[in-house]
């Protein structure tokens, strides 16, 4: 009878912990006083600078945006700078969009022409000979379709300002407008607000908000909700099997999760762009382009999988368009913008993903406890987590994460995984410390209102004592292993402080290990990557070669899965394989199985897990969901980036 009775404690506790963890400390309704009027100063009219584009698209199916630029500077010198970015912000990676560029040309207001040279990879002189107005036209060759490029066809327009539109130099502050020419009767759609009476027309406060804004031109789906007043337009480009209203409905339980957290809605309206081919986001103040393949609406399993992206770009609003780290903003679009904070940014919007579908009861406890021990099984198979920290990942992002390579799995960790899993055991954290008072919530509302509310990015240090706030005391030891240095992260150590543990099962040792990550490719088993702590690294297999047999017997993926499960660590294999068309014999020692499988689990005494989650405050909600048994309050919390 006690044995059954502490496993039902155990059962409680664990969904009890997981519910209470993806439960927000909510925000404080905040004072209002009364502002003094500002006293009225008179000033002197001043010469402004006028900057104005018109995209047109008149034959989509040569993939040509046509782009004419009117630039009126204030002050005209003898020679103009028009430059093409050259990244967009939230894809860390230099793309070179200048390469795209055709048929440059510049006029005076006249039509007079002006004569033009490029000077460096990304910038157009223009002699201006005293012209009020300089008139640049050139076109985009735009066939590819990401988050970050553009693409015009015969279905539709998709494109992102930076990848598209100059700026004058110097001039990344100045004010613009944007006229777009649909091919045909198609719509257009972006976040950037309409200027008034002037058809398909909008405007962009500088230029970091310019290049900010994608815009979706064709003939798309599209429906709207309204949250606390506010609207927000959900477009879909392409046919699939997904269910609009179902969609929407959904995504507005994600806005209402973010928007709990922070108490406001810091935009006048938000706009999500899916387009139905591909895999992806972007994050922008206000808006999100999304892809996603078409028929990846069914399953449920595939459809929570849209979910969690929008729920990752959404969230982003906040956590790097607002809560900015140091380099982040205003942006150099000409260069690498350094921050050592990516882990934060995308690693931590990658956690309050699932803590936004948690809250908004998409997901399961289960399924959260599943994700964060793939998370670990995948990190703990991972020889690259004892060569790059979490801050160094994040520095190096401009060189390595977007390049990915057969000796990544070596001397990488993804900011994105490390700092999902990282960020999830700072907010245990910080929730064991202050007895359940404080979170990663209230980590988030301190930067959004001491940070950006005061126009103000953040940097390491100020993040670290943000979260040592929140706790209460000193974080250095956590942050110096786990953010700035290459330690195993001592799971138990942190999961011990609400009740739980990791359980390693090792068992899997026992059986007969190649390693190495192999692929069939047609008749050809191809060896594409080789963790360093493997027999077939150690023994001398490369990358790139093909293995034609096994001891003499041909090889397939298939065979030689089902072969090595007959040997014995110790054992040893004969492999054959073509290395650059020459034929030769490589001898493996088989290991054991590397891998081991882990699972997050109460710890053994139940006496001991009910104190611990009490003093968290981990059991002020009702139960009834999970076991259907009655309980005292139900937690004020709704519901809950990445």
């Amino acid at each position: 009878m006690q044995k059954t009775t502490n496993l039902k404690i155990l059962s409680i506790l664990i969904f009890a912990l997981i519910f209470s963890m993806y439960q927000e400390t909510p925000a404080q309704r905040k004072k209002t006083t009364a502002k003094k009027p500002a006293p009225v100063v008179e000033t002197k009219p001043v010469a402004s600078t006028d900057i104005s584009y018109t995209i047109s698209m008149s034959k989509p199916w040569t993939h040509l945006l046509e782009v004419e630029m009117r630039y009126r500077p204030a002050n005209i010198s003898d020679k103009a700078e028009l430059k093409m970015p050259v990244w967009t912000p939230g894809s860390y990676l230099i793309r070179e969009y200048a390469r795209h560029v055709e048929d440059f040309s510049a006029k005076d207001a006249s039509g007079k022409n002006l004569e033009w040279r490029k000077i460096n990879k990304n910038t157009w002189q223009v002699d201006t000979k005293g012209a009020k107005e300089i008139v640049a036209r050139y076109n985009v060759y735009a066939n590819e379709l990401t988050v970050r490029t553009n693409e015009l066809n015969s279905d539709h327009a998709f494109f992102n300002n930076a990848a598209l539109l100059m700026f004058p130099k110097d001039g990344l502050n100045l004010p613009s407008t944007v006229r777009v020419v649909p091919y045909g009767n198609w719509k257009v759609a972006t976040g950037l607000p309409k200027v008034a009476n002037q058809i398909n027309t909008f405007r962009a406060e500088n230029f970091d908000v310019l290049y900010d804004s994608p815009f979706e031109v064709g003939n798309f789906i599209e429906t709207t909700f309204d949250f606390r007043g506010v609207p927000h337009r959900i477009v879909f480009e392409g046919q699939g099997n997904y269910d609009l209203e179902k969609t929407a409905k959904d995504i507005e339980k994600i806005v209402a999760q973010g928007v709990e957290i922070f108490g406001e809605i810091p935009y006048k309206d938000y706009l999500f762009i899916v387009n139905l081919r591909g895999g992806g986001g972007l994050e922008h103040l206000n808006s999100t382009a999304l892809q996603w393949n078409r028929f990846g609406f069914k399953p449920e399993a595939s459809y929570r999988g849209f979910l969690n992206l929008v729920a990752h770009e959404y969230f982003h609003l906040w956590n790097v368009k607002r809560i900015r780290p140091d380099a982040l903003g205003p942006f150099d679009y000409e260069n690498e913008n350094y921050t050592k904070l990516l882990w934060v940014a995308e690693g931590g919007t990658a956690y309050y993903e699932g803590v936004l579908m948690r809250r908004a009861g998409l997901i399961s406890d289960k399924d959260v406890l599943d994700s964060k021990t793939a998370l670990i099984q995948a990190l703990q198979n991972r020889p690259g987590r004892f060569e790059t920290s979490l801050e160094n990942a994040s520095f190096d992002a401009w060189i390595k994460y977007y390049r990915q390579d057969e000796n990544s799995v070596n001397n990488q960790i993804s900011y994105y995984d490390k700092g999902e899993l990282v960020n999830f055991l700072l907010d245990t954290e910080i929730r064991a410390a202050s007895k359940g008072a404080k979170s990663m919530d209230d980590v988030m509302r301190y930067l959004y209102n001491e940070f950006y509310k005061k126009n103000r990015n953040y940097t390491p240090e100020d993040f670290q004592r943000t979260a040592e706030r929140m706790a209460g005391r000193s974080l250095d030891d956590f942050f110096r292993k786990y953010v700035r240095g290459t330690e195993d992260i001592d799971y138990n150590r942190i999961l011990n402080g609400v009740g739980l543990r990791i359980n390693l099962d090792s068992s899997a040792k026992k059986q007969a290990f190649l390693g190495g990550s192999l692929a069939q490719d047609g008749d050809k088993l191809m060896v594409r990557a080789l963790p360093s702590d493997t027999p077939a690294y150690q023994f001398g297999l490369n990358a790139n070669d093909q293995i034609v047999a096994i001891d003499g017997n041909r090889a397939s993926q298939t065979f030689l899965t089902s072969y090595i499960s007959e040997k014995k660590p110790g054992d040893k294999i004969k492999l054959t394989v073509f290395r650059f068309d020459t034929l030769r014999d490589i001898e493996v020692t088989l290991g054991g199985q590397a891998k081991q499988d882990y699972k997050i689990v109460p710890v053994e005494n139940p006496s001991e897990i009910l104190k611990r989650a009490v003093k968290v405050n981990f059991l002020v909600f009702s139960m009834r969901e999970n076991f259907k048994v009655k309980s005292g309050k139900r937690s004020r919390r709704k519901g809950k980036e990445i």
